[in-house]
This record gives C-alpha cells, sequence and structure tokens, in this order.
C-alpha cells in the first residue's frame, strides 16, 4: 500500500479524498494555486505545494506543475478527483513515465473512454445502445447543419472532451447553431483545452441514469447498481439520488451488464461511471463513460456501503477487488443536493464572496437516518470566481425514498449560509414539489416545472401559519431579553396578549398569546371560533441563532431566521417571507407610512453576476429586438449569453470585450 499519495484536485473532492487516505494510514499532499492559499484542502493534507496563479491553465492544469510536486514531496501516486485533469491521458501518461502511479484507469481506457466521439464508436462496435447521431468530429457550421438537418432538431452540440454540462448546448432550430457552437467551443477549450465538438439527437422527455463500474487490474469489473440524475439545470446536475425510483430489477440488470461488458472491453479498472440516456419506455442509450470518480458517488456509498475512494486507491495499489458482485445489496435510499453559490432568485446567476457565516446541518447517524455533508469550505473562506460554484453537497440516507426526501428537507432548513447567494431554497422547493416527491422526473424537470424563473416556493395556509406563530414565539423571546436588560425581574409577564402579525406586507393575522413558559408558547391565529387556529410552539432558540430548530404544531420544524429592521425574514421550505409582528394600535398606524419603489432599470443591461465581458454584440444607435444576443459574460468557467428582453434603440455601450465587471454594472442603455 502507497505511503503517501498526492491529491492533484482542490474543493471538496480534494478534502474527500485526504478524508478516506488518512483513514487508511496514507499521508497525504494537497496542491493549490494562489487563489487556494487558504483552502480547506490546503489545512487538511499533511503537505501542501503551490503551483501557480488563480487561472485554471497555469495551475490546476499544469501536468508539469503537478508532476514536479508529486517529484519534489516522493509521492508514491496521484489521485486526479474529478475535473481538470482527471480524464487527461497525457497526464496519466506522465506519471506513468515518471514511475508514479495514477489512482484511476489505464491509459487506453482513459484514451478509449474520455474522448465522447472515440467512445461511442468503441460503444457501437460492442453492440452497446447508442443515442442516434454523428459519430466523429464536426468541423465547421456548414458541416453542422447539414448534419443536424440530417439527423433532425432538436440536437445536442456537445464537447468532445471532459464533462459537467461545459461545452454542451441543445439547439432547437438552426438558428440558434452558430451561437451554440461558438459558446461550446469556447467553454470547452477554457475548461478541457479541447474545442472538439460532436453532434447527436437531443431525446426528448428524457432520464439521466448511470451506473457505477468498479474493476481491478486482474480483469475483476463488477457494477454498483444506478444513479439518478434527472434533476439537472443547463445539463449540469443539481440533484441525485440512488436507487433510481424509474428503473425495475430487469432494466437495472441489463443497464449493468451493459455497463459491465463496455468496463471489460477497454479492459477497465477504478471506478468509473458509465451514463445512459433513459426515455419514457425505459429503453436506455449510451451517452459517455466518465473514467472518474464522479461528483455525485456519495449516493451509491450510502446505499452500498462501500468506500469508493478506498476501492481506487487499492486497485491502484494492485489489490483485487474482495467485492464480489453478490455482495452488492442496495440499502435504502439516499439522495444528494448540491449547494451552490448562485442566485435562484436571478436565473441561477454565479455568486462569489466571503461565506459571512457557514453552518451545516449536523453530520451523523440517528434513528435510521443519516446527513452527510461534503465539503470543501468554511466559515470565512472566499467563494472565488475563478473555479466551480459548487460550496457543499449535503446527502441525507433513509430507508424509504419519502423518508430520504423529508430528511434532505429538514436538513436543507437547517444549512445556513450568509454573504452570498445560494441555491438552498431552491433545493428546498424541489424537496416539496409533488412531481418530484412522485418520482416522475426528466432531465427537462426543472426548466418544465419553473418555466418563468424560480421566484420561492408558495406560501401555502400552512406555512404561513407556522411562519407567524415562529415569529410571535421570536418577537415574545427578544421581548423578555429587554426586560432583563432593564432590569426587570425574570418571570415577569408582558402585560401585552395581543399582536398583529403582517406577512410579505399582504397576509395580516390576528394574534393572540394564551398561554407562555420558558421554551413553549400556545398562539391563537385569527379571530371567532369557526376561524381561529390555536398553535404551540416549542423551542430553546434564543435571540442571535440564525436557525430555529423547534416543534410547531405537531410538527418538528427547521426555518432559518434573520431580524431586518423591524421585521423577520424567515425562510421555510423553499418559502421566504417577511413578518412584522406589531401591537394591534403600532400595525394599525403602519399603513400610513409610503412605501419606496425600487428604482426603474428596464432601459438598462446590467451585469447579472461578477464576470469577464467576452463580446458585446450590440452597436450604439443599433435597433435591437427580443431575443438577440447583446453580449457574453464569463463567469465559473461558464459563458452566460446575455439576450435583448425587450425591442429598442441602444443609446450606449458602457463596457467592452475584457472588462471585469461587478454584479448590476451598467453594460449597455437603451434610448
Amino acid at each position: 500500500m502507497f505511503k503517501k499519495i498526492l491529491i492533484a484536485n482542490r474543493g471538496e473532492i480534494a478534502c474527500r479524498v485526504i478524508k478516506t487516505a488518512h483513514k487508511m494510514g496514507i499521508k497525504t499532499v494537497a496542491v493549490y494555486s494562489e487563489a487556494d492559499a487558504g483552502a480547506l484542502h490546503v489545512e487538511m493534507a499533511d503537505e501542501a505545494v503551490l503551483i501557480g496563479p488563480a487561472a485554471s491553465a497555469q495551475s490546476y492544469l499544469s501536468i508539469e506543475k503537478i508532476l514536479n510536486a508529486a517529484i519534489q514531496t516522493k509521492a508514491e501516486a496521484v489521485h486526479p478527483g474529478y475535473g481538470f485533469l482527471s480524464e487527461r491521458e497525457a497526464f496519466a501518461q506522465a506519471l506513468a513515465k515518471a514511475g508514479i502511479a495514477f489512482i484511476g484507469p489505464n491509459v487506453h481506457a482513459i484514451a478509449a473512454m474520455g474522448d465522447k466521439i472515440e467512445s461511442k464508436k468503441l460503444a457501437a462496435k460492442a453492440k452497446v445502445s447508442t443515442v442516434p447521431g454523428y459519430i466523429g468530429e464536426i468541423h465547421d457550421l456548414r458541416e453542422a447543419a447539414r448534419i443536424a438537418g440530417e439527423i433532425g432538431y432538436p440536437v445536442m452540440v456537445k464537447a468532445s472532451a471532459g464533462g459537467g454540462g461545459k461545452g454542451l448546448r441543445v439547439v432547437w432550430s438552426e438558428g440558434e447553431l452558430a451561437q451554440a457552437i461558438q459558446s461550446s467551443q469556447n467553454e470547452a477549450k477554457a475548461s478541457f483545452g479541447d474545442d472538439r465538438l460532436f453532434i447527436e439527437k437531443y431525446i426528448t422527455e428524457p432520464r439521466h441514469i448511470e451506473i457505477q463500474v468498479l474493476g481491478d487490474k486482474h480483469g475483476n469489473v463488477i457494477h454498483l447498481a444506478e444513479r439518478e440524475c434527472s434533476i439537472q439545470r443547463r445539463h449540469q446536475k443539481v440533484i441525485e439520488e440512488a436507487p433510481s425510483p424509474f428503473l425495475d430489477e430487469k432494466t437495472r440488470a441489463a443497464m449493468g451488464a451493459q455497463a459491465v461488458a463496455l468496463a471489460k472491453a477497454v479492459k477497465y479498472e477504478s471506478a468509473g461511471t458509465v451514463e445512459f440516456i433513459v426515455d419514457k419506455s425505459r429503453n436506455f442509450y449510451f451517452l459517455e463513460m466518465n473514467t472518474r470518480l464522479q461528483v455525485e458517488h456519495p449516493v451509491t456509498e450510502l446505499i452500498t456501503g462501500f468506500d469508493l475512494v478506498e476501492q481506487m486507491i487499492r486497485v491502484a495499489a494492485g489489490e483485487k477487488l474482495t467485492i464480489k458482485q453478490d455482495d452488492v445489496k442496495l440499502k435504502g435510499w439516499a439522495v444528494e443536493s448540491r449547494i451552490y453559490a448562485e442566485d435562484p432568485y436571478r436565473n441561477f446567476l454565479p455568486s462569489i464572496g466571503r461565506l459571512v457565516r457557514y453552518r451545516p446541518p449536523a453530520e451523523g447517524h440517528h434513528s435510521g437516518r443519516t446527513v452527510r455533508n461534503d465539503t470543501g469550505v468554511f466559515e470565512g473562506a472566499e467563494i472565488s470566481m475563478f473555479y466551480d460554484p459548487m460550496i457543499a453537497k449535503l446527502c441525507t440516507h433513509a430507508p424509504t425514498r419519502e423518508a430520504a426526501i423529508d430528511h434532505m428537507a429538514d436538513a436543507l432548513d437547517q444549512f445556513y449560509i450568509e454573504g452570498i447567494q445560494h441555491n438552498i431554497p431552491f433545493l428546498s422547493a424541489v424537496m416539496g414539489h409533488p412531481r418530484f416527491r412522485a418520482g416522475k422526473l426528466s432531465t427537462n424537470f426543472i426548466a418544465e416545472e419553473f418555466k418563468e424563473g424560480f421566484h420561492g416556493a408558495d406560501l401555502t395556509g400552512e406555512l404561513k401559519d407556522r411562519m407567524a406563530a415562529v415569529a410571535v414565539f421570536m418577537h415574545l423571546r427578544e421581548e423578555e431579553r429587554r426586560r432583563k436588560i432593564s432590569g426587570q425581574m425574570d418571570g415577569h409577564a408582558p402585560v401585552e396578549k395581543d399582536w398583529t402579525v403582517t406577512l410579505n406586507r399582504a397576509d395580516v393575522f390576528s394574534a393572540k398569546t394564551m398561554t407562555e413558559g420558558r421554551d413553549v408558547v400556545a398562539v391563537r391565529l385569527g379571530e371567532g371560533r369557526q376561524s381561529s387556529r390555536m398553535i404551540e410552539v416549542e423551542s430553546t432558540w434564543k435571540p442571535g441563532e440564525p436557525v430555529f430548530l423547534g416543534e410547531v404544531g405537531a410538527a418538528s420544524v427547521a426555518m432559518q431566521v434573520c431580524r431586518k429592521f423591524d421585521m423577520w425574514r424567515i425562510v421555510h421550505q423553499g418559502a421566504t417571507a417577511l413578518v412584522n409582528v406589531r401591537r394591534p394600535r403600532v400595525a394599525a398606524l403602519s399603513l400610513h407610512m409610503l412605501f419606496k419603489p425600487p428604482a426603474d432599470t428596464s432601459k438598462l443591461l446590467l451585469c447579472p453576476m461578477p464576470g469577464l465581458v467576452v463580446s458585446i454584440s450590440a452597436q450604439v444607435g443599433q435597433e435591437v429586438k427580443v431575443g438577440e444576443v447583446l453580449a457574453v459574460v464569463e463567469a465559473m468557467k461558464m459563458e452566460n449569453v446575455l439576450r435583448a428582453e425587450r425591442d429598442g434603440v441602444i443609446k450606449r455601450i458602457a463596457a467592452k470585450p475584457g472588462d471585469s465587471l461587478p454584479v448590476d454594472a451598467v453594460i449597455l442603455e437603451y434610448e
């Protein structure tokens, strides 16, 4: 077994590999860019080596620098994680030449399956079901238009190298093809150093289901069942689960057999994933093979009990698999939510800045349920514009799918982040969505269910009652604290029992506190016997705590709470409310206060996220129509195409290609 390994990656996956290596008694070496000098993986490793500037091309994508770090620290093996150099044939070759083990598949497998074009050819030769399309590289727009016309729209333009949704565009008509090719090539070149593209048919109502395979250097290959990865946005996975709620045993066995056959055809060793597109009739088609550890591997670990990183290390050291196919038994259900630094209320645009508060839910196993949080950040860390915006992968495991989803919803409500925008409210809303809970999924789920974007989960009557009751409870606890500050005796009951509760300036409740104890408050909402509701709130919450945990009625709840001037901002199950608790007289007087509307920015194109201006397509005096491309802004390795949201004439251009803009900076102005 190795005594020391180097992790050629950053963030949560580097931390994940370090944990298993330390569990196995193996020393670790971290590499880091100048932007990551204070990163968590650097702190966790036994040694750390600076490999260059923030830009990936000069640090994490530099084979020479990482190889030198491995030689310098006398590391016997390198784990590449995912992304960066994990599927780069040249990297594995360079390590082999230096006598350093690669904790991943052999060079032949990387070459055969890491290239999507070649892998499709090999899969077709091995009689694996493949998506209809053109198996070959496209060279120019004219050829692409001809191929797309022959296949029939919609089609997918895809980068031959890499993954993670980068370099991938769905094209619905010929008019979208040129921009799709340009953006796909730019992203692919920036992320993988390879801008080759191919085209295949886009299957409607598809599910994305993948099979985890595991092989050794002795010809043994098994599969560890499937993961459902259909909840995607811009072809990037957001929520994964294992097993799939859609597959039956017959389809699972067939997909597993094809995945193993494909792996054996390339003499695959280490952990890998064979991805399939599955249609509504359970017909499945090979999509690609990822010759690395997947981001979503924790859900497989939770339902099988096997540590995939440990298996990868043991295989790389030459050990035989000790797991047989019959040993793979699925236990319970696991769900993973990817916590991203992005603003779901602004079309999921990237968000950067400092994690002023970072309080994930407690990890552990209790009453048959598990919470696991794979992360690479800490409170006070900086979310950089240079790398992927993932903050953490929150996972839950329970005996049933419904229980795992409920446990995830509760864990998300407890996950408190401040300082940047994040997608936790959106993830919470999905957990409560009837279609998701019913397992009726497709890769179009987000586009179909959130057509107008995400504006928060609906505030149902039950949620309003809960929030109102909790707001009264917290208001009373603050009143109690104020009384102590003024020197009043403990236990002195407030004279005021009647309150007016207002939610989002719209819903008004009359509330009366019926009983009040140290940790319990009974609140009657509404007036009259027919319409009033008695809700008992029990909690040990204290003023200043950002998460409210307690019993509300008959339910255990978690809510994120903070003071905003004279109101509470409460987030629960993806819904957000601004709640005022006032004495009735004060509430009546507040109705006379003027409301200041936000400034009119309808004539401005604002930069939606901090990023680099790639191009500006408009000119002063130009007449533009809705849908026309105005500018392209790059952030976190993704190109964002900004289109006109209204007809008009361009009055002023305020930015130029190459400018690094903050969020809401003016790019151009209409007349």
